[in-house]
């Protein structure tokens, strides 16, 4: 689904001498390497905190931490996506509050997060899917209407626009209250093994997580805050530190396969392809992800992967539906697109190194099947 080896042949003397410059300073733990990537984080998505840490997964759950819910708020967010994101939520014993996507754009519906509030709702998360910016404009009308949190999950969508009626742009993960994100090596910005940060622009609230993420403390055996263990190696941010400059670049590459992929599924009575604009900047496409209406879906996977083409469906079980979480407030009558995309999605490959003749051979591919 991705090919990193090629990506790092192009970066491997740029990453080579950073990873060698932690190995020959010993500061394998918030050395300058960490400190160097967080400031430049900073100014690439021109948010005022970037609170680097251990993974995404993490960094959602430290998010929510510093933000002093209690055991029992509710927390609204999306039915379809990865189990990250309701697991904080579960962790930290809030209540999550599942609701179904919009089909065009299978991130969070608005109408569904209008529904769901209740006198226990404390907060909301959208998910930035499969690099496609949600509706953060709405998102946050309806967070000021009811006092609401927004905590953004930008695991998927780093480098993505969100951009307002009155023509405005702002960056995925720094609209809300509080983001977050994942660099495992397969995301959009990855490094070499596990990382994550959080972004905020409230100057009390990331004071707060700088000691969450380190047992709590601000001063060494200082402990002011209930904190956890979660800090980004020095070698990951050297590998971060030369992936960053690059980051426009590589989504500059998979928009122009995405165009090229869906060029060649124009029109077809059993694809839908997700949707880019001649200047497209809400949608940095972490994943291509099709909708196989009207054929066999699971059919077509086998036949890309007997031809040695990887391909996934991401999700293949709603999260109200997974043995951890369900819950019988839930109706399946709830979740009429959820359960539609499940049976429909199918995930192709998409990497900055995706070239033309690759690009042919999966989608003759796809065609052949599909007729």
């Amino acid at each position: 689904m991705v090919d990193l080896k090629s990506q790092y042949e192009k970066i491997k003397d740029v990453v080579n001498i950073s990873i060698q410059e932690v190995l020959d300073t010993n500061t394998y733990i918030n050395g300058p390497q960490v400190h160097e990537f967080q400031k430049s984080l900073e100014e690439y998505l021109d948010v005022k905190h970037v609170i680097p840490c251990a993974n995404g997964t993490d960094a959602l759950q430290i998010a929510m931490m510093g933000l002093d819910l209690k055991p029992g708020d509710e927390v609204i967010t999306a039915d379809f996506t990865f189990a990250a994101t309701v697991e904080v939520i579960a962790l930290l014993q809030l209540t999550p509050v599942l609701v179904d996507v919009d089909l065009y754009n299978m991130n969070i519906s608005i109408e569904g997060i209008k529904k769901a509030i209740t006198s226990k709702t404390k907060a909301i998360v959208p998910v930035h899917l499969f690099g496609r910016a949600a509706n953060m404009e709405a998102i946050m009308a309806i967070a000021k209407e009811f006092n609401l949190y927004v905590i953004e999950d930008n695991a998927q969508a780093i480098g993505a626009n969100c951009k307002f009626s009155d023509g405005t742009k702002k960056k995925a993960g720094t609209i809300g209250h509080v983001g977050a994100t994942s660099f495992f090596p397969s995301k959009n910005l990855g490094c070499y093994g596990d990382g994550g940060a959080i972004f905020t622009n409230d100057d009390a609230l990331a004071h707060k997580l700088r000691g969450i993420v380190n047992h709590g403390m601000y001063e060494r055996y200082h402990h002011d805050v209930v904190g956890v263990n979660s800090r980004l190696d020095s070698i990951q941010a050297a590998v971060l530190n030369a992936k960053l400059p690059l980051l426009d670049e590589y989504g500059r590459a998979r928009q122009d396969a995405a165009r090229k992929y869906s060029a060649a599924f124009e029109g077809h009575k059993n694809i839908v392809a997700p949707s880019i604009c001649d200047i497209c900047d809400c949608h940095v496409f972490h994943q291509y992800t099709l909708r196989i209406i009207d054929a066999d879906r699971n059919g077509l996977m086998q036949h890309l992967l007997d031809k040695g083409i990887p391909c996934a469906i991401y999700y293949p079980i709603p999260l109200h539906s997974q043995k951890a979480y369900a819950d019988s407030r839930y109706k399946e009558e709830d979740f009429p697109v959820t359960n539609q995309l499940v049976t429909e999605v199918l995930s192709l490959p998409m990497h900055t190194e995706l070239d033309d003749e690759q690009i042919k051979f999966i989608t003759d591919s796809v065609l052949e099947y599909l007729g």
